[in-house]
């Protein structure tokens, strides 16, 4: 259990430090950034550690039941939907505002997914794991108002010139839906894992394995929307020139290891779950994302993106991060009980 536990917290902290390389590209737009990173993230990093890390990847793909290709396929591609709309919801509202609602939607609709594949767990670990995440919801609506209170702080001293947002209630309702069709993240790992792990000890794979075979039919679908929207991005903005840059081979560098950590992320969190045993796809989901906003948060303050926020905000984040960390403990507890 405590393996599983640290697994998944390993997973969070690698999402949420895969984009830091980011702030150290040049030259290049944000269309340019992200669309060489889902490109390298959903294809090129899954289909290489795919082909070289799974024994018989032919036979146990070709061999899939129809059904769990559409089961899986299908969730993914909403997840891919899904993070789409976060996007635009910050245009909307901010991306600490937005980053919150839609991670608060995850987490709480994401880990009471598998549920529906896995079944209901003992009425005492349910009882934990209900009350550890209703705390990590705290804790994020928390951080939420404390980028509410930074962004209007910094909006009172803020010109006419400065960009203005879209409205907010439309910003909420996307980070919402968004939120939800992002869940088919949960979903598509707890209903493929059955099948893709007996084919993949079947085939004489160690039990780790299996992670990768899991994210190879979810980070393909999910790419399928990601990776064309940043294309069509990249034309809307004519930013396709961006790419002629002397320093194109050391953004490229750098965007890999953000699209390794990312891929490496997810695959890490599914053998978490593995790990954590018959509840592990809702406590190691709940666990690995509430550890990626405490990682984005620490990151944040250590780079010191709230030193001129006001008090207020400060206590309001530092709070909110006490009662993530909390609810993660609850959560980890009610694994135990099931073990």
């Amino acid at each position: 259990m405590i393996t599983g536990v640290l697994l998944a917290i390993c997973a969070g902290l690698m999402l949420g430090l895969y984009a830091l390389p980011e702030k150290f590209t040049k030259d290049f737009k944000y269309e340019n950034t992200w669309s060489l990173f889902f490109l390298l993230t959903m294809f090129v990093v899954p289909i290489l550690a795919s082909v070289l890390l799974i024994d018989g990847f032919g036979s146990i793909f070709s061999n899939m039941p129809m059904e769990l290709w559409i089961k899986m396929g299908l969730t993914s591609f909403l997840w891919g939907i899904g993070v789409m709309m976060w996007s635009k919801a910050i245009n909307h509202i901010g991306l600490s505002l937005g980053f919150s609602i839609f991670i608060g939607t995850i987490i709480l609709v994401g880990s009471l997914l598998p549920f529906i594949e896995d079944g209901l767990p003992a009425t005492n670990v349910l009882t934990y794991i209900l009350v550890g995440i209703l705390i990590v919801l705290f804790g994020v609506i928390l951080n939420g108002r404390a980028g509410i209170l930074r962004e209007e702080a910094a909006l009172a001293n803020a010109n006419e010139n400065s960009p203005k947002k879209g409205s907010m209630l439309t910003g909420i309702f996307i980070a919402i839906i968004g939120g939800l069709l992002a869940t088919g993240f949960s979903y598509a790992n707890a209903a493929g894992r059955p099948y893709l792990h007996d084919a993949s000890t079947v085939q004489g794979n160690p039990e780790w394995v299996t992670a990768v075979a899991v994210m190879f039919p979810i980070f393909i679908s999910g790419g399928l929307v990601m990776t064309a929207y940043f294309l069509w991005q990249l034309s809307q903005k004519k930013a396709w020139s961006g790419f002629k840059t002397p320093a194109f081979t050391s953004n490229f560098l750098l965007i890999l290891i953000m699209a390794i950590f990312h891929y490496a992320a997810s695959a890490l969190f599914a053998y978490a779950a593995f790990k954590l045993g018959a509840s592990g796809n809702t406590v190691g989901y709940a666990i690995f994302n509430t550890a990626s906003v405490a990682t984005a948060i620490v990151s944040g303050i250590i780079t010191k993106e709230w030193v001129d926020a006001p008090n207020k905000a400060k206590t309001s984040l530092y709070l909110g991060l006490g009662l993530m960390i909390a609810g993660i403990l609850v959560i980890a507890f009610s694994n135990g009980l099931s073990a």
